[in-house]
C-alpha cells in the first residue's frame, strides 16, 4: 500500500463523540444555575499554590473541546480582578501564601473560593512538612472543597453546581 492510498483510505474504527449525559445533565443545570445566581456567565481564577498539577490538567481538559465548559456559562481569566471564583489547587507553601492572599484580596465582591483537589482540601501527604502552610482553609475562607486526588472534571462541574445551590441561598 502507497502512502497516497493509506491517506485516503476511510477509517474503519471511527466513532463520534457521545458525550457522557450525566455530564452534559449537570452543566445545563449549572447554566441555569448561573444565569439565576449571577445573571451572566462565571469567570474562574486558578491559582496554583503548591500542586503536583494532577487538579491543573483536570481543569485544563474542562476548557478542552471534550467538556467545552464555556458553553455552559464558566470561563477561565487570567486576572483575579475579572474573576466570580477563585479555584485554588494544591497545599499551600510558604512561598504562595503572600500570593494567594493579594489574589483573594485582588478578587472583587462576591468572590468565592473553591479548594480543588486532596492538597488543597487537607494538605494531603504534604500536610505537615516544613515546606508547607496547610490546606488552603488555613490562609484564606474556603466556600467549597471538592476533593479527590485528581477530582475528574464530572466532579469538579457538580462542585460548581453546588456552590451555586448555595450561592442563591445566600
Amino acid at each position: 500500500m502507497n502512502i497516497l492510498s493509506f491517506l485516503l483510505k476511510k477509517p474503519e474504527d471511527v466513532r463520534a463523540y457521545t458525550p457522557d449525559t450525566a455530564f452534559e445533565s449537570a452543566g445545563m443545570m449549572l447554566k441555569a444555575e448561573i444565569d439565576r445566581v449571577f445573571g451572566h456567565s462565571i469567570a474562574i481564577r486558578e491559582v496554583d499554590c503548591g500542586s503536583d498539577n494532577a487538579a491543573e490538567i483536570e481543569l485544563a481538559n474542562l476548557s478542552a473541546p471534550h467538556y467545552d465548559v464555556e458553553r455552559f456559562g464558566i470561563t477561565f481569566v487570567a486576572s483575579p480582578r475579572h474573576a466570580d471564583i477563585l479555584v485554588v489547587t494544591g497545599v499551600v507553601t510558604h512561598g504562595m501564601k503572600e500570593a494567594l492572599i493579594k489574589t483573594y484580596e485582588a478578587t472583587p465582591e462576591p468572590k468565592f473560593v473553591i479548594a480543588v483537589g486532596d492538597d488543597a482540601c487537607t494538605g494531603g501527604m504534604y500536610a505537615k512538612t516544613y515546606a508547607v502552610v496547610g490546606p488552603v482553609d488555613s490562609v484564606i475562607p474556603v466556600d467549597l472543597k471538592i476533593p479527590g486526588n485528581p477530582p475528574t472534571p464530572a466532579a469538579i462541574l457538580e462542585g460548581l453546581l453546588t456552590l451555586m445551590n448555595s450561592a442563591k441561598k445566600r
